[in-house]
């Protein structure tokens, strides 16, 4: 097998990505200040509910397994004034009980629609065709800030017949687009004190001290103060008509930012690699083989001896091999751009998989030049 053969896909498309990058991107990146910080204070809220879909065609819970639903729906009906008697048997094929969640943006006003998601938690088969009756949707604190109602949008579909089924994408859950109605605004600190907080997205502080200082060449020295790797505290206006053009000016100043701390990243589930632009290799000699084990079972029929009382039965015969590929020692020279990187581990002919080991191995042996970091 030649090494062109045995070049992993991933690893292509890295090369071709690495190349991109680096005709692209120069050596510092121009980057806005809404880019690499937020205003403390100024976030969205999750929401959570617990609602009913009812209009399911037979595909709803079933509810001798899933008593809550039936709970659900006598609570429900309790409040329109319908009393269920008790020891009264449900069944209800075309009811499911689901939970219902959504992002409440910053400064969500009432009356305003956002989006929600509602996912089953009993053993519907299908949400389908069905509608979400009106859902309280609560925060932390425990206030209602949203109502959602309206019919769902599922993307998946199946069919079964005579045992065989059929399915594509996932049907125990959907979207309500523009399904919940604001009810309650969240207060934000934006309008409190004579300064604001700018958070960095991560804790650098060569970021931190370049957000101080393009404020300030552009709003005056002494207008921001790095306090730390993580927070640069900025004077405001006290009027918020004021403060809301400043911030407006703020976040659009740009950053002229050094290159990013030399890392990879690395998915064992998936087989995922990324390095950013600022990986480097030091020279290093590298050897990698790999070990596979197959097993096969062959059934067989043991005929017995005539008049012996014996039957015939059917028995496994197991053959078990192992095979061991040669690892070849490959010298990788020093490399400092991504795209040598890349051509770099592209030369060990390795999969994704193999990758992951090698760059664990190639950075305790202090030959690569970042950070691991395992997702």
């Amino acid at each position: 097998m030649t090494l062109i053969t045995r070049l992993s896909r991933c690893a292509v498309v890295l090369t071709g990505l690495a190349l991109a990058v680096g005709a692209v991107l120069p050596a510092q990146a121009a980057q806005r200040i809404k880019e690499v910080a937020s205003v403390q204070g100024v976030r969205s809220n999750q929401l959570i509910g617990y609602g009913l879909v009812v209009g399911l065609d037979g595909t709803g819970d079933q509810t001798a397994q899933v008593p809550f639903t039936a709970q659900g729906v006598s609570s429900m009906l309790q409040q329109m004034g319908i009393s269920v008697p008790p020891g009264t048997s449900m069944q209800l094929k075309n009811i499911a009980a689901v939970l219902v969640t959504a992002t409440l943006p910053a400064f969500a006003q009432p009356g305003q629609q956002i989006d929600v998601s509602v996912s089953s938690i009993g053993n519907a088969k299908s949400l389908r065709g069905g509608s979400l009756v009106a859902t309280p949707l609560k925060g932390a604190d425990g206030e209602v800030y949203a109502v959602a109602q309206g019919g769902l949008i599922v993307g998946g579909a199946g069919a079964s017949q005579g045992g065989s089924k059929v399915q594509i994408n996932h049907l125990s859950g959907g979207r309500v687009p523009e399904g919940a109605t604001v009810e309650r605004t969240v207060p934000t600190p934006l309008s409190q004190g004579d300064s604001i907080q700018l958070d960095v997205n991560s804790a650098d502080f060569n970021t931190a001290r370049a957000v101080a200082q393009a404020i300030n060449a552009a709003k005056g020295p002494g207008t921001a103060q790095a306090v730390d790797g993580r927070v640069v505290r900025v004077r405001a206006p006290q009027d918020m008509n004021e403060r809301v053009s400043f911030l407006a000016d703020i976040e659009n100043l740009p950053l002229e930012l050094a290159k990013p701390a030399a890392k990879v990243v690395m998915n064992p589930r998936t087989g995922s690699i990324v390095l950013n632009q600022a990986v480097s290799l030091a020279p290093c000699a590298v050897a990698h083989g790999s070990l596979s084990v197959t097993i096969n079972s062959t059934p067989t029929v043991s005929q017995p001896n005539a008049l012996s009382g014996g039957t015939t039965t059917v028995t496994e015969k197991t053959d078990i091999s192992i095979a061991q590929q040669g690892g070849n020692v490959i010298q990788l020279p020093a490399s400092a751009q991504l795209a040598d990187v890349v051509k770099a581990l592209n030369a060990l002919g390795a999969t994704p998989q193999d990758l992951l080991a090698i760059l664990q191995a190639m950075k305790a042996a202090g030959a690569l030049q970042a950070d691991l970091e395992v997702i």
